[in-house]
């Protein structure tokens, strides 16, 4: 039964880091875009948020700095 509430956890992490990558891609062309920052600043209290640290042994500020590396390396090759 771990098992399925580990993966459920990950499934959730997935996807909010999903999203927080969509969030900054669309931002970087539309820094004014309101439902892109909304998702932006909600995710990354997620990902600070206590809740995340159960679901979790990830650091959230890491994951925060790792994806957004991540978004402006993939921008920057294009």
């Amino acid at each position: 039964m771990t098992d399925v509430y580990e993966n459920l956890a990950n499934a959730i992490i997935m996807q909010a880091a999903t999203d927080y990558r969509d969030a900054l891609r669309i931002l970087r062309y539309s820094p004014k875009d309101k439902d892109a920052l909304s998702d932006k600043n909600s995710i990354e209290r997620f990902f600070r948020s206590g809740w995340f640290g159960i679901l979790t042994n990830l650091h959230g500020e890491i994951l925060i700095s790792r994806i957004a590396q991540e978004v402006r390396k993939a921008e920057a090759r294009l």
